[in-house]
Protein backbone atom coordinates (compact mmCIF):
# COMPACT_ATOMS: atom_id res chain seq x y z
CA UNK A 1 0.00 0.00 0.00
CA UNK A 2 1.13 3.59 -1.17
CA UNK A 3 2.55 5.61 2.16
CA UNK A 4 -0.33 8.86 1.28
CA UNK A 5 -2.86 5.94 1.58
CA UNK A 6 -1.16 4.61 4.89
CA UNK A 7 -1.32 8.46 6.28
CA UNK A 8 -4.67 9.13 5.06
CA UNK A 9 -6.03 6.13 7.01
CA UNK A 10 -4.04 7.08 10.08
CA UNK A 11 -5.42 10.10 10.14
CA UNK A 12 -8.65 9.11 10.03
CA UNK A 13 -8.32 6.89 12.88
CA UNK A 14 -6.43 9.55 14.75
CA UNK A 15 -10.14 11.13 15.19
CA UNK A 16 -11.19 8.07 17.48
CA UNK A 17 -8.81 9.51 20.26
CA UNK A 18 -11.84 11.81 21.03
CA UNK A 19 -13.57 9.33 22.51
CA UNK A 20 -10.91 9.05 24.90
CA UNK A 21 -9.41 12.14 25.40
CA UNK A 22 -11.01 15.47 26.34
CA UNK A 23 -11.58 18.06 23.57
CA UNK A 24 -11.66 21.33 25.60
CA UNK A 25 -10.51 22.55 29.24
CA UNK A 26 -11.89 24.86 31.88
CA UNK A 27 -10.61 25.74 34.91
CA UNK A 28 -11.36 28.50 37.64
CA UNK A 29 -8.47 29.89 40.07
CA UNK A 30 -9.88 31.68 43.02
CA UNK A 31 -8.38 32.73 46.35
CA UNK A 32 -11.26 30.43 48.44
CA UNK A 33 -10.15 27.76 46.46
CA UNK A 34 -7.00 26.55 46.80
CA UNK A 35 -7.37 23.53 44.23
CA UNK A 36 -8.84 25.43 41.25
CA UNK A 37 -11.90 24.03 39.59
CA UNK A 38 -11.72 22.53 36.27
CA UNK A 39 -13.75 20.73 34.03
CA UNK A 40 -13.02 17.96 31.12
CA UNK A 41 -15.48 18.70 27.74
CA UNK A 42 -15.69 15.35 25.58
CA UNK A 43 -17.44 14.69 22.62
CA UNK A 44 -20.12 12.71 24.60
CA UNK A 45 -19.79 14.50 28.31
CA UNK A 46 -18.58 16.54 30.64
CA UNK A 47 -16.15 15.68 33.39
CA UNK A 48 -15.05 16.42 36.52
CA UNK A 49 -11.18 17.30 36.68
CA UNK A 50 -11.33 16.37 40.20
CA UNK A 51 -14.33 14.90 42.39
CA UNK A 52 -17.20 17.63 42.72
CA UNK A 53 -15.57 19.81 40.77
CA UNK A 54 -19.23 20.35 38.34
CA UNK A 55 -20.90 19.74 41.94
CA UNK A 56 -19.01 23.24 43.14
CA UNK A 57 -19.07 25.03 40.16
CA UNK A 58 -22.73 24.42 39.64
CA UNK A 59 -23.11 25.89 43.22
CA UNK A 60 -21.20 28.73 42.43
CA UNK A 61 -23.56 29.80 39.21
CA UNK A 62 -26.65 28.75 41.06
CA UNK A 63 -25.95 32.10 43.62
CA UNK A 64 -25.31 34.26 40.16
CA UNK A 65 -28.07 33.22 37.97
CA UNK A 66 -26.21 30.88 35.80
CA UNK A 67 -27.51 27.72 34.25
CA UNK A 68 -26.48 24.42 35.55
CA UNK A 69 -23.94 22.65 33.67
CA UNK A 70 -26.05 19.56 32.35
CA UNK A 71 -25.42 16.02 32.16
CA UNK A 72 -26.44 16.08 28.81
CA UNK A 73 -26.20 18.27 25.47
CA UNK A 74 -27.93 17.85 22.05
CA UNK A 75 -23.91 18.09 20.72
CA UNK A 76 -22.91 14.64 22.98
CA UNK A 77 -25.61 12.88 20.63
CA UNK A 78 -24.60 14.70 17.15
CA UNK A 79 -20.88 14.58 17.64
CA UNK A 80 -19.84 11.00 18.04
CA UNK A 81 -22.04 10.31 15.26
CA UNK A 82 -20.23 12.40 12.89
CA UNK A 83 -16.52 11.36 14.56
CA UNK A 84 -17.37 8.08 13.95
CA UNK A 85 -18.92 8.64 10.42
CA UNK A 86 -16.01 10.96 9.32
CA UNK A 87 -13.49 8.42 11.27
CA UNK A 88 -14.69 5.64 8.88
CA UNK A 89 -15.13 7.72 5.82
CA UNK A 90 -11.16 8.30 6.10
CA UNK A 91 -10.42 4.98 6.16
CA UNK A 92 -12.66 4.20 2.85
CA UNK A 93 -11.65 6.65 1.04
CA UNK A 94 -7.56 6.36 1.73
CA UNK A 95 -8.01 2.27 1.17
CA UNK A 96 -10.14 3.00 -1.92
CA UNK A 97 -10.04 6.73 -3.71
CA UNK A 98 -7.57 8.25 -4.86
CA UNK A 99 -5.52 11.53 -3.44
CA UNK A 100 -8.09 14.03 -4.35
CA UNK A 101 -10.27 12.62 -2.02
CA UNK A 102 -8.07 13.57 0.49
CA UNK A 103 -7.98 16.92 -0.02
CA UNK A 104 -12.02 16.77 -0.09
CA UNK A 105 -11.79 15.05 3.35
CA UNK A 106 -9.52 17.56 4.59
CA UNK A 107 -11.46 20.18 3.49
CA UNK A 108 -14.86 18.85 5.19
CA UNK A 109 -13.23 18.40 8.73
CA UNK A 110 -11.56 22.06 8.65
CA UNK A 111 -15.48 22.95 8.11
CA UNK A 112 -16.95 20.58 10.71
CA UNK A 113 -14.04 21.59 13.23
CA UNK A 114 -14.96 25.36 12.76
CA UNK A 115 -18.68 24.45 13.12
CA UNK A 116 -17.83 22.78 16.49
CA UNK A 117 -15.80 25.67 17.73
CA UNK A 118 -18.61 28.43 16.50
CA UNK A 119 -21.33 26.24 18.63
CA UNK A 120 -19.19 25.87 21.35
CA UNK A 121 -18.43 29.41 21.18
CA UNK A 122 -22.60 30.45 21.37
CA UNK A 123 -22.97 28.01 24.07
CA UNK A 124 -20.34 29.69 26.35
CA UNK A 125 -22.13 32.82 25.13
CA UNK A 126 -25.94 31.79 25.95
CA UNK A 127 -24.31 30.02 28.95
CA UNK A 128 -22.48 33.45 31.04
CA UNK A 129 -24.79 35.52 29.97
CA UNK A 130 -28.63 34.16 30.22
CA UNK A 131 -28.56 34.92 33.72
CA UNK A 132 -31.53 34.32 35.98
CA UNK A 133 -33.27 37.75 37.24
CA UNK A 134 -34.07 36.50 40.64
CA UNK A 135 -30.61 35.10 41.41
CA UNK A 136 -29.26 35.68 44.58
CA UNK A 137 -26.45 37.60 43.86
CA UNK A 138 -26.43 40.37 41.37
CA UNK A 139 -23.13 42.60 39.89
CA UNK A 140 -23.08 45.02 37.62
CA UNK A 141 -20.69 46.64 35.30
CA UNK A 142 -19.46 50.16 36.04
CA UNK A 143 -22.44 51.59 33.83
CA UNK A 144 -25.00 49.58 36.11
CA UNK A 145 -25.65 47.06 33.48
CA UNK A 146 -26.30 43.62 34.31
CA UNK A 147 -22.54 41.60 34.51
CA UNK A 148 -22.53 38.44 32.28
CA UNK A 149 -19.80 35.49 33.46
CA UNK A 150 -18.98 34.09 29.98
CA UNK A 151 -15.37 32.09 29.77
CA UNK A 152 -13.14 33.21 27.93
CA UNK A 153 -13.22 30.55 24.50
CA UNK A 154 -9.56 30.46 24.43
CA UNK A 155 -6.96 31.72 26.81
CA UNK A 156 -7.83 33.65 30.41
CA UNK A 157 -10.48 35.55 31.81
CA UNK A 158 -10.52 37.98 35.19
CA UNK A 159 -14.42 37.12 36.15
CA UNK A 160 -15.16 38.57 39.37
CA UNK A 161 -12.35 37.79 41.25
CA UNK A 162 -12.22 34.23 39.59
CA UNK A 163 -9.60 33.85 37.05
CA UNK A 164 -11.16 31.60 33.98
CA UNK A 165 -8.79 29.42 31.46
CA UNK A 166 -10.16 27.90 28.50
CA UNK A 167 -7.93 26.00 26.65
CA UNK A 168 -7.70 22.80 24.13
CA UNK A 169 -7.97 19.34 25.59
CA UNK A 170 -5.40 16.44 24.70
CA UNK A 171 -8.24 15.49 21.95
CA UNK A 172 -8.36 18.79 20.25
CA UNK A 173 -4.69 18.31 19.53
CA UNK A 174 -4.96 14.77 18.23
CA UNK A 175 -7.74 15.63 16.02
CA UNK A 176 -5.14 18.48 14.85
CA UNK A 177 -2.97 16.05 13.79
CA UNK A 178 -5.16 14.27 11.98
CA UNK A 179 -6.48 16.82 9.78
CA UNK A 180 -3.27 18.10 9.13
CA UNK A 181 -1.58 14.49 8.36
CA UNK A 182 -4.82 13.85 5.96
CA UNK A 183 -3.42 17.05 4.15
CA UNK A 184 0.11 15.79 3.87
CA UNK A 185 -1.23 12.30 3.11
CA UNK A 186 -3.16 14.86 -0.50
CA UNK A 187 0.52 16.02 -1.72
CA UNK A 188 2.50 13.08 -1.19
CA UNK A 189 -0.33 11.25 -3.29
CA UNK A 190 0.03 13.85 -5.73
CA UNK A 191 3.56 13.37 -5.62
CA UNK A 192 3.63 9.37 -6.16
CA UNK A 193 1.25 10.20 -9.23
CA UNK A 194 3.60 11.99 -10.68
CA UNK A 195 6.34 10.11 -10.29
CA UNK A 196 4.52 7.12 -11.59
CA UNK A 197 4.05 8.81 -14.42
CA UNK A 198 7.52 9.58 -15.73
Amino acid sequence: MKLSRILMIVSALLLLALFVFPLWSITLEAPQYPRPLSMDIFIYKFQDYNPDDIKNINLMNHYVGMKFIPETIPEFVIFPIVIGIMSLAGVLIGAFKNYKWFLGWFILMVLLATAGMIDFYIWERNYGNDLDPNAIMKFTDEDGNPMGFQPPFYGSKQILNFIAHSYPGIGAFIMGAGIALSLVAYFLGKKELAQNNY
